[in-house]
């Protein structure tokens, strides 16, 4: 074979492309590995007890129980697919369940068995973890209190976390919320800031939690990022706590958190200020809309403003690692009528109540999963089975085709393949692979069940369907 290009030359030219290679996959590394949870719930840091996450699980089992005895009421109350055929007598609803529960491939085609399997599995995710992530907040959730109210409550809370990592209590993941470092309420932040995270070092001998994060909400411009990471070097300098130790994540709420001073977004630039300690942003709904004003009526996280902020946040911090997570529905799914001896009326009409915004958070959920943004956030107990439910359907509900797909397609080696009606290619392959790393990561989908796409758990871990090929290749 003849060449043109001089080796000295072609060797020149790709070291320096290697190194302008090296440099972008240092910037976008990817999705990281870890656990993403599937919501934050934000309580207000004068409720927080070592138990809140046992006390939120029983709250939220008793309002499914109490509002959806069954799965058929369930699907009726979220209109998930089939709800219209299935039965409403408890004698046949029980008699379905039956036959759901040895379900074969043709009976899972079958009216409500969706609705079947994600009831069952959100109640067992109430009973054995139903809360996933919570932050302490001393902001929104806790308000403008007296000096001296904040300073015992974060000294408070902080005893409370170290009792609940002492008890083996406390959620997977935990955080806190601080005032914004804005202008008037910056010395407030820093100064909970502090108090929190130098009691909790001492009662814990400079240990924190597992997966502890300190929220900032508000962020405008990359100082206020870069001011709080270097309270995060004094407090790790000054206590026991780990150099590196703390982590953090923003709260993107202001329209100029999504377009800068400048014209361009400034959340590359958010992240750079925090040194690596940024692990992820949250989205604030109603905080934005109103900063869009959007009158409140139509604060909602279906407005079009909000999808124009999620797609930028996607867009911006894309394969950077970066966590994004939405809002929250503000609407409640809590009945009017409260106490131990309501009527069967007073009851019938708690229940419309829930019903109803349930399936409001419902479709606020699934309209975000559409949009890729795995993680929301939670207000109440209440919302919990909405949430699990929204997640759990979300996924097994397309499980079938894509585990067909996803086998062919890895079998017949990244050849462009037409599997029924749709075309796949090797980014089709691995956005079938995300579906199964999403659903293994919220509980949707069992290590056993992803097996079905031919497989192992040790490829779907390398989150990439090129090195999954690359990997086969090299074996045969």
């Amino acid at each position: 074979m003849n060449f043109s290009v001089p080796s000295k030359d072609k060797s020149r030219i790709l070291a320096d492309l290697g190194k302008a290679n090296k440099a972008f996959q240092a910037i976008y590394p990817g999705d990281r590995p870890e656990r993403q949870p599937v919501h934050t719930v934000y309580g207000g840091a004068d409720l927080f007890r070592a138990d809140s996450a046992r006390r939120m699980a029983n709250a939220a089992l008793n309002t499914l129980l109490d509002n959806a005895a069954d799965f058929a009421e369930f699907a009726r109350a979220l209109e998930m697919p089939g709800h219209r055929k299935l039965p409403k007598k408890p004698a046949d609803i029980a008699k379905l369940a039956k036959r759901f529960a040895n379900a074969s491939g043709k009976t899972k085609a079958d009216a409500g068995w969706l609705a079947y399997a994600t009831y069952n599995k959100v109640i067992h995710k109430l009973r054995t973890e139903a809360l996933e992530d919570f932050r302490i907040d001393f902001e929104d959730g806790f308000g403008n209190r007296s000096w001296e109210e904040e300073d015992t409550t974060a000294v408070q809370a902080a005893l409370e976390v170290a009792k609940g990592m002492k008890a083996k209590s406390l959620p997977p993941f935990i955080g806190i919320r601080i005032k914004p470092f804005t202008e008037d309420l910056k010395e407030r932040g820093a100064r909970t800031f502090d108090i929190f995270l130098t009691t909790l070092a001492k009662a814990t001998n400079g240990k924190l939690p597992d997966n502890f994060v300190v929220m900032l909400p508000k962020v405008t411009i990359p100082e206020q990022v870069s001011a709080l990471v270097q309270l995060f070097e004094a407090i790790e300098e000054n206590t026991k706590l780990a150099k590196g130790a703390l982590k953090m994540e923003m709260m993107v709420e202001t329209t100029q958190a999504v377009i800068g001073a400048d014209g361009s977004t400034p959340l590359r630039r958010f992240v750079l200020a925090s040194k690596g300690r940024m692990i992820a942003t949250a989205f604030g709904t109603y905080d934005y809309t109103a900063a869009n004003n959007i009158t409140a009526k139509y604060q909602d996280m279906g407005h079009a403003v909000c999808d124009f902020a999620h797609m930028m946040m996607k867009v911006s911090l894309g394969a950077t690692g970066i966590w994004l997570s939405d809002g929250a529905t503000n609407v409640m799914p809590i009945g009017p009528h409260r106490g131990a001896k309501l009527t069967a009326k007073q009851r019938a009409e708690n229940k419309v109540v829930v019903h109803r915004n349930w399936k409001k958070a419902f479709d606020h959920t699934r309209h975000s999963l559409w949009k890729g943004l795995y993680q929301g956030w939670d207000l109440n107990p209440a919302q919990f089975p909405m949430r699990y439910a929204a997640v759990y359907s979300f996924f097994l509900e397309s499980y079938d085709d894509a585990a067909a797909r996803l086998k062919a397609f890895v079998e017949r080696a990244a050849r462009a393949t037409l599997t029924s009606d749709v075309f796949d290619d090797a980014a089709t392959g691995q956005g079938l692979l995300n579906y199964f790393l999403r659903g293994l990561n919220c509980g949707a989908i069992s290590e056993q069940e992803a097996l079905a796409t031919g497989l192992t758990l040790a490829e779907i871990r390398t989150r990439s369907f090129l090195k999954i090929l690359e990997g086969r290749r090299m074996a045969r």
